[in-house]
């Protein structure tokens, strides 16, 4: 089955840190460092490699420019095997790239460069002429073309995929609230774009920032804790919109999932009505560049098996946790059969800090809400 990975991808620049955090920074100051890793970013490459090291052949689409920065990103991604020639090449436009600050027990901060993501549109997506598959498309709060005039271009992208047969899946990111991206009507967005989406994959930031700016000010600030209760009310509103399975991801709180009806008749009847939880795996964390877009690649992963909901859920969980045990994106991404040799082998699973009391846990670990297999009203 052909799978096609889209969207935004850019060339990570990540300094490692030999101590302390953020705080050492000040003007006049000289901070050591330790090497300096390249790796290509952005959904297309991180989701792309990951498939890639998990035995699929994945195609990318997205825009690149034809400079320094751009050829660098063209030898990653073709030493990992993965063919480029299916990028627009922008002339004039230099590369995309991202600074990664990701210093010891401190978030993560980008100093990112949009260049030719910006004018990724409908036109770059070239679905005619492949057997349908999967398609995926990953970042459009920080693709221009994708956000501006109501999201169209993205509403056309996923409406004519739909159109040609593809299984649709699309994940977003956190925008500049101060942006044109931050300011951009998000809810009238995905309301005419997820009926044309089958996998709805986000974090939990993304959609309280673009959808309910208040709520995500107190949940991060510890006013507002992370409740079933308000995972229950995003997953089901998203529901509502149109999409067919919708999966939060929570960080080191794991992965919410929420289904209806139509994820029944999409991936079969296991799959219908579900209200899940995967807790994330035991690591020693060095980095989480790219955590998500591997734990995407996990679940993509899954999809394509035709495996089970709680089985797709532990295998994103274990290519997420397999990711986050190196500083890039990709580096500790294994095969497939080395990561389900971990699952096997009795990998153990953190407890979610979410009050999950009266769930219920599965043979893998998969926790199991009230409303688990309930049909919705």
């Amino acid at each position: 089955m052909n799978v096609v990975i889209a969207g935004h991808l850019c060339l990570d620049v990540i300094p490692r840190w030999e101590t302390g955090g953020l705080l050492c920074i000040k003007p006049g100051s000289t901070i050591r460092m330790e090497e300096l890793t390249f790796s290509t970013g952005g959904a297309v490459s991180n989701t792309g490699i990951a498939l890639k090291r998990l035995g699929f052949e994945p195609i990318l689409m997205a825009r690149l420019g034809d400079d320094y920065v751009g050829s660098i990103t063209r030898q990653i991604l073709e030493e990992e095997g993965i063919k480029t020639d299916s990028f627009t090449s922008v002339h004039g436009v230099p590369s995309s790239y991202t600074i990664v600050l990701n210093p010891p027990k401190t978030d993560r901060i980008f100093l990112h460069h949009p260049g030719p993501n910006d004018l990724f549109s409908a036109d770059d997506v070239q679905l005619s002429g492949l057997e349908p598959g999967l398609f995926h498309l990953g970042y459009p709060p920080v693709m221009r073309q994708l956000y501006i005039d109501g999201g169209r271009n993205l509403e056309v992208i996923y409406r004519s995929a739909k159109e040609q047969g593809w299984i649709t899946s699309l994940d977003l990111a956190v925008p500049d609230p101060n942006s044109d991206a931050g300011q951009a009507d998000w809810h009238g967005i995905l309301a005419r774009t997820l009926p044309y989406v089958d996998l709805f994959l986000p974090s939990l930031d993304e959609l309280l920032l673009i959808l309910d700016p208040g709520k995500f000010e107190a949940v991060n600030s510890g006013e507002l804790p992370i409740s079933v209760g308000l995972l229950n009310d995003l997953g089901v509103k998203l529901l509502e919109l149109g999409a067919g399975v919708v999966v939060i991801k929570l960080g080191d709180s794991g992965l919410y999932l929420r289904t209806g009806a139509r994820a029944g008749s999409l991936l079969g009847e296991e799959w219908a009505y579900r209200q899940l939880l995967s807790p994330v795996f035991k690591v020693q964390v060095q980095g989480t560049t790219g955590a998500g877009d591997a734990t995407i690649a996990g679940f993509l992963a899954g999809v394509l098996l035709q495996e089970g909901p709680s089985e797709t859920l532990t295998l994103a969980n274990a290519v997420g946790g397999c990711c986050v045990e190196t500083l890039s994106a990709t580096a500790g991404l294994p095969s497939l059969d080395v990561v389900k040799r971990r699952i096997k082998q009795c990998w153990t699973r953190v407890s979610p800090v979410i009050d999950c009391v009266a769930w219920v846990s599965d043979e893998l670990g998969i926790l199991h809400g009230p409303l688990d297999q309930v049909k919705l009203d």
